[in-house]
Formats: C-alpha cells, structure tokens, sequence
C-alpha cells in the first residue's frame, strides 16, 4: 500500500515542484525527506498552518488510514500550496470512480483501492463475495490460450483470470459445488494443469495462495501465490503445482535476521557436513528423497540410479550429517539444514 501511495505522491512533487512530506500518524516517514518533522495527534480534516512549527498541514485519508503531510512554512503561499497538494492527492483518489471491471479487479488483486471504493466495484460487477484462492499459472509461451482453457473448466458465473505478463495470469477461484469435489484449492489446481495439458499439450506450472475468506482479502491470497513462485525458484522441486503452505518454512527462516540462522546452522551442523552440503549431487539425491516421500523405489527409479547406488548415497549422507533421512525426524532436520544452507551462503 504504502509503495502506492510514494507512486502518486512523487508524481504530484514532480509536475508541481512543491517539496512537501507525508507521516502516518505515529509519525513515521511514508514520502518526502524534510528535516523537521512533527507529530500530530489529533485528527483533522483540509489544511491548516501551524505557527509554532512554521509549517502548514494536510490530512487525508487512504484505504481506512489516516495521512497528513507538511509544508515548511506558516505564510498564505503554503497554506495555498497544501490546499493544492490535498486537492491532486483527492483526484487521484477519485480515478478509482472510473475503473472498468478488468482495472477493478487488477487493483483489488495489487491491493491498490480502499476497501469502500472496493464494496462499491464489487456490487457494480455483482463479483461474488464468498471465499476464493488466487493461482498464478506460468507457462513458457503465450499464456492467453492458457486463460481461455481455465476459465472454460471454472464457473462461468464467478471464476476469472486476468493476463499479468505474456507468459503468466492469474486465475481466481471461488469456492463452490465443483470445488467440492476436491479436497483442496491446490488439488483443483493439479486438475488445471492436467487440463490445460490436455487441450494445449502445453505444460504449466500453477501456484496457489492461502484462502481469503472474502474477494475484499483477494490481494492476500495473491501475494501469497506470488511468494510461492518466487520461492520456487529456488527449488528443484518438478511438480507442477507449488502451494503457498508448502513453502512456510523457508518464509518463517527468511523472516529471522541472518546472524540467527547463522547460529542455528552451526547448532545443527556436524563438523564433516559440509562435504555434503557442498555436493550437488549428494543434495540432489536428498531432496529427491524428501520429494518423494522417503520412497527409495521411486526416487531411485527418478534418478535413473541402481537402488543399491541410492542405498549407499543415504548412508553417506547419515555418517556425515549424523541424520538417517529414511526417518521422518532426520528427514525434517535435514530439510531445515539445507534451506539455513541456502540462505545463510
């Protein structure tokens, strides 16, 4: 939110050449880089000079938060100059009165509209309210055969998709009766891809996010969706749909500042690990491993390997680490290593 509001407050600084900063209300810095700063504690609307500061002031209100911003200077000119400034910032506000249902539904996703204007569009479109899932498909050609194919296997009456590049869109899904035929969003979305490679013979990767419980919440589910492909990216993994929980470790590890992963690896380290960790085969066999379950046969049969050939991989691995991955436990601690690996190098 806030890097859309930096977005028309820079291009209002730009065209006017007025150098002008903008606060939330406990004070913190969302635009400009004045020195001076000020904190207000009550609330007010339009624009008014505060003498004792020798600054004038605006406030305004975006997606149910309230902003004010300050002028250097207590004269009629400032005073004139935040009255203009209020009023650019209301009329951009006020494009949103304009927004075709594609543009709606855009912003709703990049969460780029107040929730009262989103009430609005939502009733305009008559968009259904209930509980949806956000998927983001990515194929490597052009994607827009793939939008017709999803949107043909969805209900017609709520699901849509919207382009995001030439090789990926978003699909959104509500929750109804074809829903529940499956256990999850993210088992529908392995029947997307089994479809879109039956129609296309194109194959395409699908990444879902968490369930908002309402379209209002449908920019969470998205930048959930989003997370997961990004996160992806990282992995080897050959599945064709990621889902966002699949990936909440590696989220709650990046969140941690690095001198505390740093301290958790050398904890869960042995000392002759990093032969391992270091051995891009050895890690491959590993995460195949993991990937298939602790299978041996299928992931012997995956990687083309003689199942006694994986057998002694498995038992490297163990008298290096001190983890005998064909244990579920071990199979965890190994995974947690490997990703503290990733990011702390």
């Amino acid at each position: 939110m806030e890097s859309y509001i930096k977005s028309f407050l820079s291009s209002i600084q730009q065209n006017t050449g007025i150098e002008f900063t903008v606060f939330d209300f406990s004070g913190k810095v969302i635009f400009g880089s004045l020195d001076k700063t000020i904190v207000v504690t009550e609330r007010f609307d339009g624009v008014k000079t505060d003498a004792e500061n020798s600054c004038t002031i605006f406030s305004f209100t975006f997606k149910d938060k309230d902003y004010f911003g300050k002028i250097d200077g207590a004269t009629k000119v400032e005073f004139t100059y935040a009255t203009l400034i209020l009023e650019l910032i209301k009329s951009s506000f006020s494009k949103t009165n304009q927004l075709s249902k594609e543009e709606f539904l855009t912003a709703l996703l990049h969460s780029e509209i107040t929730s009262s204007d989103a009430v609005k569009y939502v009733k305009k479109y008559r968009i259904p309210t209930g509980s949806c899932c956000a998927m983001i498909i990515t194929t490597e050609s052009d994607v827009s055969g793939v939008s017709d194919v999803v949107e043909n296997y969805g209900n017609e009456s709520k699901d849509f998709s919207l382009p995001l590049d030439e090789t990926s869109c978003v699909f959104v899904k509500f929750s109804d009766d074809t829903t529940k035929e499956y256990c999850s969003f993210t088992e529908y979305a392995e029947y997307i891809a089994q479809s879109v490679y039956d129609e296309l013979g194109l194959k395409v990767t699908v990444y879902t996010g968490g369930i908002a419980k309402s379209v209002l919440d449908l920019g969470t589910s998205f930048v959930q969706a989003s997370t997961a492909v990004r996160m992806a990216e990282t992995e080897s993994h050959k599945t064709q749909v990621h889902s966002f929980k699949e990936y909440m470790l590696n989220k709650i590890l990046e969140d941690l500042p690095k001198y505390k992963l740093e301290e958790y690896l050398k904890l869960l380290t042995d000392p002759g690990a990093e032969e391992i960790f270091s051995d891009e085969e050895m890690i491959q066999t590993a995460e195949e491993f993991l990937q298939n379950s602790l299978n041996q046969s299928e992931t012997a049969r995956t990687l083309y390997l003689h199942r006694n050939t994986l057998s002694y991989r498995l038992d490297k691995i163990e008298k290096a680490t001190g983890l005998n991955i064909r244990n579920f436990p071990d199979a965890v601690s190994f995974r947690l290593i490997t990703l503290l690996h990733k990011l702390v190098k």
